[in-house]
């Protein structure tokens, strides 16, 4: 059973920057499919970034080349680099995992969770 913690949300301004943090227990982030995901309705969790076992990494168009996923397997975690960040990126992240093999971005994929952490940006 994997466990994940998120921490490192906080409210910052508009082209500030952000770096969230997943902890992960009962299983090698590099093994599983891993990614950030985000809510600001009670409908769905869009993808953010992900990064599959086999280390490809995706993007959803909005963040691509302000934010960066990456994983350090020593200390089993995975982070999230949020750059000039906007209003429109204000949601609750989580960080999220899935069986080794899977390589979707669809978080209904996804069968591990984190508990969440609220980024909020103001302008």
């Amino acid at each position: 059973q994997v466990q994940l913690v998120e921490s490192g949300g906080g409210a910052v301004q508009t082209g500030g920057s952000l770096r969230l943090s997943c902890a992960a227990s009962g299983g090698d982030v590099s093994q599983y499919a891993m990614g950030w995901f985000r809510q600001t309705s009670g409908f769905g969790r869009p993808f953010v970034a992900v990064m599959w076992a086999n280390g490809e990494i995706f993007y959803e168009d909005s963040v691509k080349g302000r934010f960066a996923i990456s994983r350090d397997s020593a200390k089993n975690m995975l982070f999230l680099q949020m750059n000039s960040l906007k209003p429109e990126d204000t949601a609750v992240y989580y960080c999220a995992a899935a069986a080794g093999d899977v390589m979707e971005i669809q978080y209904e994929e996804y069968e591990y969770w984190g508990q969440g952490t609220q980024v909020t940006v103001s302008s």
